[in-house]
C-alpha cells in the first residue's frame, strides 16, 4: 500500500464525470497535519504536466482554508473521464500527491466488485470446507465468490446456508464446475439457479463421507422433469450437432456439442457460463487448438477464463495472447480472471493468483453475471507483486487506479470482515455482530464510489 494511503483518507475516491463533487482529503494523524498555508491544485493526469506551455492550463487551483477537524475539503467538477492528481502545496513545496477517478455516465451508476467465479472446496478436491473457504476469501479483499466444486453444486448451496443466519459482507454465488459425458473440456456453471451435472442420474450426484451431508443430492435444485436419459441427451446433442455444418474435419463436433448443450443449460439457470483454462498443461493443452479456435471463433460460452489458477506462463500467457487475437478479429469476448484454487489460505500456491474486477450495479447474483456477459469487467494477473490486467483499454485504466488507491484499503477493511466470518462460522461470533460488519462494508463503498 503507499504510503499516502497511510497518511491522507481521501473520499470519494470516485464520482461522476460534470457532476459537481466535494472531495475531502482528511490527515491521518499528526504528522500528517496540515500547515496553515496548505493550498490544492488538481491535474488532469492524460492532459501533460503544467510546467509545458500547450498544458499549462492542466492545473485547478483551490481555495481550501482548513476545516476544524484539519480537513481539507473542496468542490471540483471534472471535464472528463480519468486519473486526477490531488497536489497539495505548502508554499512552493509540494507535501503531498493524491488521485481521484471521474467515470463517465455508464460507470457512474456501478461500484467495483472484486471476485472470483472459480474455486474448489473439500467437497471435491479442495483443501477446506466451504464456509471455511468463504471467510478466507473475505479476508482476501474479494466481495463477491462462487464455490464450483467439481461435478458439485451442493458445496456451493452449502457455504451460502453457512451464513444465512445473518448478513454477510461476501456475496456467495452458488456454482459447479461442470462435466459431462462426451467431453474433457471443462465449463463454470457461476450463479446458476440449478445444477447442470444434477440433470444426469449418472453425476456423482451425494457425498457418502461427509456425516452433516449424507447423501445430499447434487440435484436437489433440479426438478424431475427436467432430468435427462441418456436417450434424450443424445437426441438433443445429435440436433445441435446439425446446427454446426461448418464444423472443420479436425475438430471434435462431439466435444463441441456437449459444450454447447451445458453453456445453453447454464443460461437456463440464469448463470454465467465460463471456458475455463483452454491452455492448461494436463498433460497436453487442456483443449485441442482446433476445438479452442472454434469455441472462440463460435462464442456459445457467456464469458472466457483469460485468467486462471498456473503459475507457469504458457497458460495465462498464451490465453491474454489469444484474447487480444480475437480483439483484433473484432470478437471481443468478456471475460474472467480466477483462481480455480485448491486451498484458500497463503500456503497455497494459486490462493490469490488471478481475480475478477467487475463493475455492477449492485453486489447482486443476477447483476454480477449480467455486467459480466456485458463486458463490464477486467482480469487481473497478481501471479507476481507487479500486477497485470487484462481488458479492454479503458476499463484497465479504471482498474489500474483502484488496484493503486481503493483496493489496498478496501481490502484492509476486508480482512477484518474475514476473520468476523470466520469466529460466526465456527460459532464464536453472533449472527447481529456479523450483520453489523456487512453494514460496514456496504457503507465503505458508498463513502469511496459516489454513485448517480
Amino acid at each position: 500500500m503507499k504510503q499516502t494511503l497511510y497518511d491522507y483518507d481521501v473520499f470519494p475516491l470516485v464520482f461522476p464525470v460534470g457532476e459537481p463533487t466535494e472531495i475531502t482529503v482528511r490527515p491521518l494523524g499528526a504528522h500528517a497535519a496540515f500547515p496553515a498555508d496548505v493550498r490544492v491544485t488538481l491535474h488532469r493526469l492524460d492532459s501533460g504536466s503544467p510546467r509545458h506551455d500547450f498544458s499549462a492550463w492542466n492545473q485547478f487551483p483551490f481555495d481550501t482554508p482548513l476545516c476544524e477537524d484539519g480537513s481539507l475539503r473542496f468542490t471540483f467538477t471534472a471535464e472528463a473521464e480519468c486519473e486526477y492528481f490531488i497536489r497539495i502545496w505548502t508554499g512552493d513545496r509540494r507535501i503531498a500527491q493524491l488521485s481521484v477517478y471521474a467515470v463517465g455516465a455508464d460507470l457512474a451508476d456501478r461500484i467495483p466488485l472484486k471476485g472470483d467465479l472459480h474455486m474448489h472446496t473439500c467437497r471435491s478436491d479442495g483443501r477446506e470446507d466451504p464456509g471455511i473457504v468463504c471467510a478466507n476469501y473475505r479476508m482476501r479483499g474479494y466481495d463477491f465468490c462462487v464455490i464450483t466444486d467439481h461435478h458439485r453444486y451442493y458445496p456451493s448451496l452449502e457455504a451460502i446456508a453457512d451464513y444465512a443466519g445473518a448478513k454477510c459482507p461476501l456475496n456467495i454465488l452458488p456454482g459447479e464446475e461442470v462435466h459431462l459425458r462426451g467431453t474433457d473440456v471443462h465449463i463454470v456453471n457461476a450463479g446458476g439457479t440449478f445444477s447442470v451435472n444434477g440433470l444426469f442420474p449418472w453425476s456423482p450426484n451425494y457425498t457418502e463421507t461427509d456425516g452433516a451431508l449424507d447423501k445430499r443430492r447434487l440435484n436437489d435444485s433440479v426438478t424431475p422433469p427436467q432430468v435427462r436419459t441418456e436417450e434424450q441427451y443424445e437426441e438433443e446433442l445429435k440436433a445441435i450437432e446439425a446446427e454446426y455444418p461448418d464444423c472443420p474435419a479436425d475438430v471434435n463436433l462431439r466435444w463441441f456439442s456437449v459444450c454447447v448443450w451445458a453453456l445453453r443449460k447454464i443460461r437456463e439457470s440464469g448463470g454465467l457460463g465460463v471456458y475455463a483454462h483452454p491452455y492448461w498443461i494436463a498433460d497436453m493443452w487442456h483443449v485441442p487448438e482446433p476445438l479452442n479456435r472454434y469455441m472462440l471463433e463460435k462464442h456459445p460460452f457467456d464469458a472466457f477464463e483469460v485468467l486462471g489458477g498456473e503459475n507457469y506462463y504458457e497458460q495465462n500467457g498464451f490465453q491474454t495472447a489469444i484474447y487480444y487475437d480475437e480483439y483484433r478479429q473484432g470478437r471481443v469476448h468478456p471475460i474472467v480472471g480466477s483462481t480455480d484454487t485448491h486451498g484458500s489460505t497463503e500456503h497455497n500456491r494459486n490462493a490469490d493468483i488471478c481475480s475478477t474486477i467487475v463493475f455492477a450495479h449492485k453486489n447482486e447474483r443476477a447483476d454480477i453475471v449480467n455486467s459480466i456477459r456485458d463486458r463490464y469487467s477486467v482480469a487481473v494477473d497478481s501471479i507476481s507483486k507487479e500486477y497485470r490486467l487484462v481488458g479492454e483499454f479503458r476499463f484497465q485504466k479504471y482498474a489500474s487506479f483502484l488496484m493503486e488507491n481503493y483496493f489496498p484499503i478496501h481490502d484492509r477493511a476486508a480482512a477484518v470482515d474475514g476473520e468476523i466470518m470466520r469466529r460466526y462460522y465456527l460459532g464464536d461470533e453472533s449472527a447481529e455482530v456479523l450483520s453489523s460488519f456487512a453494514d460496514r462494508a456496504g457503507a465503505f463503498i458508498r463513502k469511496y464510489i459516489r454513485t448517480k
